[in-house]
């Protein structure tokens, strides 16, 4: 086993801290508490499960500045956008106390029996493997569904963000909740096989690359383990040549740009009819080029560095390879000289089909304008993708988008004049190589309970 975990700040490039990682006996120590703290959590009333819940909101709401900053040290997103991902998942946990007993409660079903129903019970310990991009929000929107269902839980977090998932586990002690149901084990992916195949291991909930989640499928398909996947993206954002240009414009640039573009369901690619990408090129490019980067403790930076050194080279050589393959670059497209992994806010045109920039998910602050000559082709090109985590379509006619967004459109979320986003009163995930499963929303509860059937003569 690796015994190391760093983690860097990508704005100094300096060391944070090392962790030393679990060994196999301390790993199976936490495995048996996980078991234990379910035996006695499966029993907890669903009234208490949700009023923990409510606990552990009120402590992210009253510590959030504190948590945040460790995720800007560790991951570099700015402070803000730390701040809210903590408020997010606050509000999240707070949705699914109030929606417990709901949720949960049993559904008769009329059959000749005297009595028959759908009952909701916990499965068990769920490992999840969770990323960088969102240290808290990922976590917490897992474990919101996860621990009201009677389940408990084992994070394997990102070793760059190794700090917060440690943080994560002390918040859940500091607001009162029971020990055990929720535990950070400390290991290197490579050494997650031996979690995942465990046998008091009962699902595994995974959010991360496409090419690393078919390695954790595999894995748990081998032994027979439920498994919600959350994969990679390469959202379409459909421009339709009636579409109110200055507001889509603005829509696009935020969502391009939120996380420093780390995210699935950043919108990446901007397939837009001919009649208006002159004037849509344009308006991206200048609006792009305003947005500035610097030390994401400071207010004033719109953006942070990327997440790793590493990340932030091999999405300019995606960049550079669609340069090479025809791409043209209106803005950006250069790694900045001094320390700090940043990347600046770039737009790609005459981005085509077997190019990075149109067949990749490129996870940083790159938009690839790709045209369309009319409607039938704007559809095709924003399908033409291994990926279906998300899409959005732009258009003053909200009957015919909303018909597109419905019926053709291939993910598991379309918006209308609007930026993807995720929302705990809806369902999330992905379709194609974007993943499966869902959560948030009932529908994400229900993928962790035993949907168990009772029928009585």
């Amino acid at each position: 086993m690796s015994n190391t975990l760093i983690s860097i700040n990508p704005f100094t490039g300096k060391e944070i801290s090392r962790y030393t990682s679990d060994t196999s006996s301390v790993i199976r120590y936490k495995l048996e508490k996980a078991h234990e703290a379910f035996e006695k959590w499966r029993q907890v009333s669903v009234r208490q499960r949700a009023a923990y819940l409510k606990m552990l909101a009120d402590y992210l709401q009253k510590n959030k500045h504190r948590m945040a900053e460790t995720a800007t040290a560790e991951m570099g997103k700015p402070l803000v956008q730390s701040i809210t991902e903590i408020e997010k998942s606050a509000v999240t946990l707070e949705y699914y106390a109030n929606n417990a007993a709901r949720f949960l409660e049993p559904e008769l079903v009329e059959t000749e029996a005297q009595k028959s129903y759908v009952s909701f019970q916990p499965l068990g310990t769920v490992l999840a493997i969770m990323p960088w991009n969102f240290p808290y929000w990922q976590v917490f929107r897992a474990m919101g569904p996860i621990l009201l269902g009677g389940n408990t839980m084992l994070l394997k977090h990102a070793s760059n963000v190794t700090g917060c998932g440690i943080e994560i586990e002390k918040t859940l002690i500091a607001a009162g909740l029971p020990e055990g149901i929720f535990q950070t084990l400390l290991l290197p992916s490579s050494d997650t096989e031996q979690v995942i195949g465990h046998k008091l291991v009962n699902a595994i909930t995974f959010t991360g690359s496409t090419s690393a989640g078919s390695k954790v499928a595999a894995l748990a398909a081998s032994h027979l383990k439920k498994q919600v996947l959350e994969l990679g993206g390469s959202d379409a954002y459909v421009v339709l040549a009636d579409a109110d240009l200055k507001r889509t414009v603005e829509i696009c640039v935020q969502s391009r740009l939120n996380n420093t573009g780390q995210s699935c369901i950043s919108a990446k690619r901007f397939v837009v009819d001919s009649k208006v990408i002159g004037t849509f090129t344009t308006q991206m490019t200048e609006l792009m080029q305003q947005r500035k980067y610097g030390d994401p403790m400071n207010p004033s930076s719109q953006l942070g560095p990327m997440a790793r050194a590493d990340l932030r080279d091999q999405l300019h050589k995606q960049v550079m390879a669609s340069v090479e393959r025809g791409a043209k670059i209106m803005c950006g497209g250069f790694i900045p000289e001094g320390p700090g992994a940043f990347y600046p806010p770039t737009v790609l045109t005459n981005v085509k089909k077997g190019m990075p920039a149109y067949d990749e998910e490129m996870f940083g602050p790159v938009a690839a304008i790709i045209e369309a000559k009319d409607e039938e082709e704007a559809i095709r090109i924003a399908n033409d993708s291994v990926f279906g985590l998300g899409g959005a379509i732009f258009s003053r006619d909200i009957k015919k988008a909303e018909a597109i967004a419905e019926e053709r459109l291939q993910a598991g979320s379309i918006f209308v004049n609007d930026f993807v986003r995720s929302d705990a009163r809806l369902p999330f995930g992905g379709i194609k190589q974007s993943g499966y499963g869902r959560e948030l929303s009932i529908y994400g509860l229900r993928e962790f309970v035993n949907i168990k059937t009772i029928f009585i003569r």
